[in-house]
């Protein structure tokens, strides 16, 4: 099969490696990809959301299989433009319609969503600019703390948890009446705050059948013991000791089970993808949120872990057999750690040259994934983003695992490179 995997960071870098391993990968080419993803397949210069020139390409190599990466172009509709186009129509589309993802481009869609379907998250209230009063009388009579959410997508910068009234109530007027984040804040949610430990599950889907791919937990805050800002991600942990077998049966039949079921009724066209944000309260998991892709850091252990042949299961899902698929996982742990900007995720400089990449003999059960790189003229690898490099190994355990993962960035260096040092201190 020819394939075109859509994006350029860290997550489809771990895809571009995952799908080449497959005997039924022919050429792979990544638009417009990074500097990692083209030691591996064919990077193309085109953008995400430039269907047309998508539609060009497919044509000419032959495309078989389109894997959509990143949020923006299946919010766009890219699902919908091949679908609906003769010449595009035979190809499989990892990714859900326009209207199914807005489980993700749309925090009041997804509340609602559930809500209908009783699958547990925040209890919560949406507002608009038209009734900023009836949201501050909300957020006066709610207890602390309190989570204001954009509606829209915010780049991941959306989601802000407030300690006092005065804060929550400043955030909505930036949101609703400043218009933080344009459009994305035409419309609020504010949602109770749930107390807990964060993790993510991951299923493919077609809609009616899912499979269970893998599940990890998160680091967002930037500094070392969980401090500072919020970032796309410091690092990653799977498997979660705490996911074991009762919680995640609770997890599918409390909410996977529920949305896969709901997304039938709805008939929302759904193939790809669907990453289950969740909070574990004391035994019990809730929804925080969900995203129609898989997410970054979190792709970069979870398909290392998975044994399971991916290319395979695009094709079972493009043909409903996805039911009838054997999903195997490796018994090591897994963990990957960023290389990230100095000054990320705030102001940061790019183009530094990466220092000692192709000196480098990489370990055995050690993966270097690219997410914020380029190949500058003279044929160097720069920077070229916030988050830069994610080194992920395998190991006997999760401490052991990221050991190894510290112990060759250790030895990788660019100007103002920084990393945590304690990603899955919880687990060690």
């Amino acid at each position: 099969m020819n394939i075109l995997l859509l994006g350029s960071g860290g997550r489809e870098n771990a895809l571009a490696w995952k799908m080449k391993q497959s005997h039924h990968c022919n050429n792979l080419f990544i638009a417009p990809g990074n500097a990692g993803t083209n030691l591996i397949g064919i990077n193309v210069s085109i953008d995400v959301n430039d269907f047309e020139s998508q539609k060009q390409f497919c044509i000419e190599k032959n495309i078989d299989i389109v894997v959509v990466g990143p949020e923006e172009p299946l919010v766009n509709g890219v699902f919908d433009y091949y679908k609906k186009d003769e010449l595009l129509q035979h190809i499989i589309v990892v990714g859900p319609s326009a209207k199914a993802a807005q489980l993700e481009g749309s925090k009041a869609f997804s509340k609602q969503f559930m809500q209908t379907y009783k699958i547990p998250t925040a209890t919560y209230a949406e507002f608009s600019v038209s009734e900023i009063e009836e949201a501050k009388k909300y957020i006066q009579q709610h207890s602390l703390p309190i989570v204001v959410k954009a509606d829209g997508l915010a780049a991941g910068k959306g989601v802000i948890i407030c300690e006092t009234t005065e804060h929550a109530i400043s955030v909505v007027e930036d949101m609703l009446i400043h218009k933080q984040f344009g459009k994305a804040s035409d419309k609020v949610v504010v949602e109770e705050f749930l107390n807990g430990i964060e993790l993510s599950v991951f299923a493919l889907t077609n809609g009616k059948d899912y499979k269970i791919i893998g599940h990890a937990k998160d680091y967002k805050r930037v500094g070392e013991g969980d401090t500072g800002l919020n970032t796309g991600g410091m690092g990653c942990v799977s498997p979660v000791a705490f996911a074991d077998e009762i919680f995640l049966q609770k997890v599918e039949e409390t909410i996977i089970k529920p949305t896969i079921s709901g997304l039938e009724k709805e008939e929302l066209i759904y193939n790809g993808f669907v990453f289950f944000g969740l909070m574990n309260c004391n035994g019990t998991p809730y929804v925080i949120e969900y995203n129609c892709r898989l997410g970054d850091p979190e792709t970069e252990v979870i398909l290392p872990r998975l044994e399971t042949d991916l290319v395979s299961l695009f094709a079972a899902m493009g043909n409903n057999t996805l039911a009838d698929a054997n999903i195997e996982f490796f018994e090591e742990s897994f963990a990957t750690i960023m290389a990230v900007s100095g000054g990320y995720p705030s102001t940061y400089k790019t183009n530094y040259i990466i220092h000692n990449l192709n000196n480098l003999k990489t370990e055995k059960d050690i993966l270097i994934f690219h997410a914020g790189t380029k190949q500058n003229e003279n044929g160097e690898i720069v920077t070229n983003g916030g988050r830069v490099l994610a080194v992920t190994a395998k190991g006997s355990s999760i401490k052991n695992a990221v050991e190894k993962s510290i112990h060759v960035l250790n030895s990788i260096s660019f100007e103002g490179m920084y990393f945590r040092r304690d990603i899955g201190y919880e687990f060690k």
